[in-house]
């Protein structure tokens, strides 16, 4: 079975022996190693321990033909655009089953008509990682508010609407979806 593991690893800006360390349980450097290069076999086990220490899912770790491989032709840095030292390819995005999607149809704020945002919902205990961070807030009878996250207490959010001078808004929330990805076409 070939495997993108250290294609992924190094994509995540990760050493072996950081996936070594955030293995459950732990393994060592060399272990990851071999699993990379293919001198020790990857079990299925071994394929869910490793995605799970990259935060990916297994799938994302082996090649499979039927899926798009993105490859990377510059990278842009303080010095202009160059060509990889080594082949890259880009990990296409997986929405996780708590995502949901946002479609921008007017512009507002950093987003223009025709964005679409990737959000992660988050139950109010966790609500406290998404402060100055931009968010959807279910409301009574289907509607939402958007904007961003100033405060929070309890089950409670003060938003700052996208739109200009538009009021802060205080709402009981029972769970929130804060931006994580923008997709769009230029």
């Amino acid at each position: 079975m070939l495997t993108r593991i250290r294609e992924v690893r190094k994509a995540k800006g990760l050493t072996l022996h950081d996936v070594a360390a955030r293995c459950t349980p732990p393994t060592t450097a060399q272990t990851i190693g071999r699993l990379e290069t293919g001198t020790r076999t990857v079990s299925v086990g071994w394929l869910n321990r490793i995605a799970a220490a990259l935060g990916v899912e297994a799938a994302d770790l082996v090649t499979l033909p039927d899926r798009f491989e993105l490859p990377v032709a510059a990278m842009i840095s303080a010095d202009g655009a160059a060509a990889p030292r080594k082949p890259i390819t880009l990990l296409p995005p997986t929405p996780a089953s708590t995502m949901v999607g946002i479609i921008v149809e007017v512009t507002q704020g950093d987003y223009r008509a025709g964005d679409a945002l990737w959000a992660e919902r988050l139950e109010p205990e966790a609500f406290g990682r998404a402060i100055n961070r931009d968010v959807l807030v279910p409301r009574p009878v289907g509607r939402f508010a958007f904007g961003r996250l100033v405060a929070t207490e309890g089950g409670r959010v003060q938003l700052l609407p996208a739109a200009s001078g538009a009021r802060q808004l205080v709402l009981d929330a029972p769970w929130i979806a804060v931006v994580r990805q923008l997709v769009r076409s230029l």
